[in-house]
């Protein structure tokens, strides 16, 4: 069986690998602190495994996330020049090749959804052979593989570790916030161990008028957009807002459905994902791969479809989770 940890390891390959070119780059203006960051990154993926089946101890994972912030806020971390194609190459391939470019980037969903949906029938010895615990995750890691495979084949690059190297371009080009995604994730999980959805709570109920389910609906929808605005991850907003307001005050108090209310919470949390640079793999990364001018250029550009999709979600959540 193919499990999770499968493509932890493959990860942390990468980005061993990656922190190597950086090493070997004597022109990169601050290759030793870049390659310390992202090979103790790729590190932390083999160890996390271990940590996980409990063979090894917490804590060492632990001094390592530090490090890794200490190596963020402190300036070791550059952009190097990576051995990558020029402007004049890649107006080239694109006349060449013209709508031909979208098929390794279409490979990639296409081959994950066919693996999710025949996964229950992929079986070796009557075992399934992807892990039916993380099977999405496992599909797209393959998907992903399939998509690289596919964009060798089909552009022929002279080098056909050209994937690696335009990686570790777009890697360094974001940066640090390339670990947003994976801190905010797991930040809701902590404020909720802490209490702050049981806060949150103790404070809106405070001021919501008693009986008002508009107010209750609003709140909880705001709520969302907001939490996830500042923690960049309607995931991680999702567990407080709900904790707060969603389970006690929606479900438990105007006895709403239960499936509507939270996935419209989600959509309005989505809303807030437009509208924040925390959430970097959205919204800094294009910008960043566009090389804008502006790097908050793509946040100004879906500010007017948040907000109304916003009061839109507000609506149905009122009208469609309540009889």
């Amino acid at each position: 069986m193919i499990k999770v940890e499968a493509v932890f390891w493959l990860i942390g390959i990468l980005f061993i690998a990656w922190a190597f070119l950086i090493s070997r780059d004597t022109s990169h203006p601050k290759r030793w602190g870049s390659s310390a960051f992202w090979g103790l990154l790729g590190l932390c993926f083999f160890y996390g495994s271990w940590v996980q089946a409990n063979t090894a101890p917490a804590w060492v994972l632990g001094v390592a996330v530090l490090v890794l912030v200490v190596l963020a806020s402190t300036g070791p971390l550059g952009d190097g020049k990576s051995r990558t194609t020029s402007e004049a190459e890649r107006t080239a391939f694109a006349a060449r090749f013209g709508n031909k470019l979208f098929i390794p980037a279409l490979t990639l969903p296409v081959v994950t959804v066919i693996i999710v949906l025949l996964a229950p029938v992929l079986k070796v010895g009557g075992q399934p052979l992807f892990d039916p615990a993380n099977t999405t995750l496992l599909a797209l890691a393959v998907g992903a593989i399939a998509a690289a495979v596919v964009a060798v084949v089909l552009l022929k690059p002279k080098n056909k570790l050209t994937p690696i190297f335009e990686g570790r371009r777009i890697l360094e080009s974001i940066g640090w916030a390339a670990l947003l995604p994976q801190m905010l994730s797991t930040l809701g999980i902590l404020f909720t161990k802490a209490g702050v959805g049981k806060a949150v709570g103790t404070l809106a109920t405070g001021v919501l008028p008693e009986g008002s389910l508009i107010a209750a609906v609003i709140v909880y929808s705001v709520g969302m957009f907001l939490f996830t605005v500042l923690m960049g991850n309607a995931f991680a907003a999702f567990p407080i807002m709900t904790a707060a307001i969603g389970w006690p005050v929606l479900v438990q108090g105007f006895h709403g459905t239960p499936a509507i209310i939270f996935a419209i919470g989600m959509l309005a949390g989505f809303c807030g994902t437009l509208c924040t640079p925390m959430a970097a793999n959205f919204n800094l990364v294009p910008s960043a791969l566009l090389e804008m001018k502006n790097k908050y250029g793509v946040i100004k550009a879906q500010v007017a479809t948040a907000v109304p999709l916003l009061a839109a979600n507000i609506g149905l959540m009122y009208f469609l989770a309540f009889n």
